[in-house]
């Protein structure tokens, strides 16, 4: 629970909507997203992100968005875009809820724009060693899966590079795609940078997850750089 100090020199304990006032400060992402006049609906937030209502909902549940409401409707401010961005982003990269909250507490105490920005980037590169241990965790399971299979094969002859590729096909814009997944798009920015409509980006994202056997863009993304069909 964070903590604040009033004018009469008490000390009490910060609201959790108030981790996300004015005056806390962001990362700054320097994302490219058009904001809409204020209020933005939800429908219009969700669209922004290509996310469900459900999906806000639960982000508001967990204390990582906040909204107001104009009669039944739910609307958000530009700040609120704003910390929904930051949310989405650590999510596109894998990054759990429960992480995402921690660090959002530890931003109610950044003292600085350059603090806020070095907490981000300390949560990314925990992320990034998070995934190159698991990189290394499947090319250890394929190797053992390989000796398994061709248990009499000589040492020398046992591969240990990228996998051929020739057994999963991607079409010109899945490859486009796969590889800008790779550095980190999120849907949104890799939708406009190909030229897709959301719902189009969304088919062929299933589409590459379903061909890499994977349970999300993440794991196709590893596996495409374990098979050798990405660069590393």
């Amino acid at each position: 629970m964070q903590k604040e100090n009033t004018p009469d020199g008490q000390v009490r304990a910060k609201s959790k909507s108030s981790l996300y006032d004015e005056h806390i400060f962001l990362p700054d992402l320097k994302l490219s997203l058009r904001l809409p006049p204020e209020p933005v609906g939800i429908a219009e937030m969700a669209n922004l992100f290509g996310v469900t209502h459900r999906t806000l909902h639960f982000y508001e549940e967990k204390g990582l968005l906040s909204s107001r409401r104009s009669g039944l409707m739910r609307i958000y401010s530009h700040r609120d875009v704003n910390v929904m961005a930051l949310v989405n982003t650590c999510r596109e990269v894998g990054i759990p809820v429960a992480v995402i909250q921690e660090f959002m507490e530890k931003l109610a105490d950044a003292d600085s724009q350059g603090e806020a920005t070095a907490l981000f980037e300390d949560l990314l590169n925990n992320r990034k060693r998070e995934l190159t241990a698991d990189l290394s965790t499947m090319r250890r399971q394929m190797q053992q899966i390989s000796n398994l299979l061709a248990p009499d094969d000589d040492e020398d002859t046992v591969q240990t590079g990228p996998l051929p590729e020739d057994t999963i096909i991607l079409t010109d814009i899945e490859r486009k795609c796969l590889e800008l997944m790779a550095e980190g798009y999120a849907s949104v920015r890799l939708a406009r940078a190909v030229g897709l409509r959301t719902e189009e980006l969304q088919k062929i994202e299933l589409g590459i997850i379903q061909k890499f056997s994977a349970n999300n863009r993440f794991q196709a993304v590893a596996k495409a750089v374990l098979l050798g069909i990405i660069p590393a």
